[in-house]
């Protein structure tokens, strides 16, 4: 679920390096296809903003319940409570042994005899709960990376092992999870383009009403592609800055 290939690497610096290419790349191919073609390029791209809006409602909205169910869920894998371990464990496993798209098509059409959910609100929800499973083994292996003796220094301070995780090991386990959390974000940035098989009005759904309306699915899906591509690689720089900042903010402290 991991995209930790697109995001470009600290010493790559160069002018020309892979990351510049690709993106001003495609922010020119852009622009020229607009510009030398606007018809119908120009009339694509004016057609597409709405499923831009609602691409990033759906992936902001989704990665943000994940992490919160993913730090519940990680929590609860590192409990004492054999219970409450092995719930969160069997919920990792049911999760990432089945695919995104088949918890889509379960939630929005299975579910829809019980429970009454619009389109929007069962993608959101097959999202959240599928990148939660993900995202709660960074939380637990961030938190297994710190220090028992971080623990035990709590411990012996007088604090509770409730009080020491939430005040000693989560604050430094932020640090540690940011990155990979990023990493996250950016898959869940593309794979919300499967929330259009539920009538979601993403990037993805508007470019294909487009093509169906006037049968130019060769330049409809080149736009969607290209755009794609440059908000990808846009958020991958935004990682490697926030890794670089986290990396230089260890260092001095």
């Amino acid at each position: 679920m991991t995209d930790g290939v697109l995001i470009p690497a600290r010493d790559d610096s160069s002018i020309f390096s892979a990351w510049r290419i690709t993106f001003y790349g495609a922010i020119l191919a852009l622009i020229l296809l607009i510009i030398f073609s606007p018809d119908p390029y120009l009339k694509i791209f004016l057609f597409l903003p709405d499923g831009i809006f609602k691409t990033f409602q759906v992936t902001v909205i989704s990665i943000f319940f994940a992490l919160i169910i993913g730090l519940l869920v990680g929590l609860g894998r590192i409990s004492r409570i054999k219970l409450i371990d092995r719930i969160c464990t069997v919920y990792v496993e049911i999760i990432r042994g089945i695919p995104l798209l088949v918890q889509i098509f379960y939630i929005y059409y299975a579910l829809a005899k019980f429970v009454d959910i619009s389109d929007i609100i069962s993608a959101i929800i097959a999202i959240a709960i599928c990148y939660a499973a993900y995202i709660s083994e960074i939380f637990r292996a961030g938190i297994q990376s710190i220090p028992r003796g971080q623990m035990e220094a709590a411990l012996a301070l007088g604090l509770t092992r409730r009080q020491a995780i939430f005040k000693i090991i989560l604050p430094q386990t932020v640090k540690v999870v940011l990155p990979p959390i990023g990493n996250e974000f950016i898959a869940l940035l593309k794979d919300s383009s499967l929330v259009s098989i539920v009538a979601v009005s993403d990037l993805l759904r508007r470019g294909t009403e487009y093509a169906a309306r006037n049968f130019m699915y060769f330049e409809t899906l080149t736009m969607v592609a290209i755009i794609y591509l440059i908000m990808t690689l846009f958020f991958s720089r935004l990682v490697a800055i926030m890794e670089e900042r986290l990396r230089t903010d260890v260092k001095q402290g």
